[in-house]
């Protein structure tokens, strides 16, 4: 199993972002965090990485749910989407697999709650 949804977009990295925040709102998440792996790796290691940047997107009432049902479950939130450029005009966005990821928590009540974030995640990702 997999532990991520992922598709390759023909586009510019930046436009790629902006692709990427719009189709997560319209599954109704919110991106509560971005991180600019490529600015912090030159910031603190003086590498020059590729363009990539960590989303911290949130469903609120999923989450809701979830902490209502396990309440250390906030270690594994927000869900984290990617977008990083590739060789050759291609820029990659991939989310981790809500379901994938809550199989280590053995919790039950968890699994109709991480189904449902795929499901929304996947969506977003295919609308890309």
């Amino acid at each position: 199993m997999n532990y991520y949804i992922e598709t390759t977009l023909n586009t510019d990295f930046d436009s790629a972002v902006e692709k990427t925040k719009e189709a997560l709102s319209e599954q109704g998440f919110g991106v509560l965090s971005e991180i600019d792996i490529h600015e912090k790796l030159k910031a603190k290691l003086g590498v020059d990485f590729r363009k990539y940047k960590i989303l911290g997107a949130c469903n609120p009432p999923n989450a809701y749910k979830a902490l209502e049902q396990e309440n250390k479950i906030g270690t594994m939130l927000p869900c984290n989407v990617i977008v990083q450029d590739l060789q050759g005009g291609k820029v990659e966005v991939a989310a981790v697999d809500p379901v994938a990821s809550m199989m280590a928590v053995e919790n039950d009540k968890l699994a109709p709650i991480a189904q449902e974030i795929r499901e929304l995640l996947k969506k977003a990702i295919q609308a890309l």
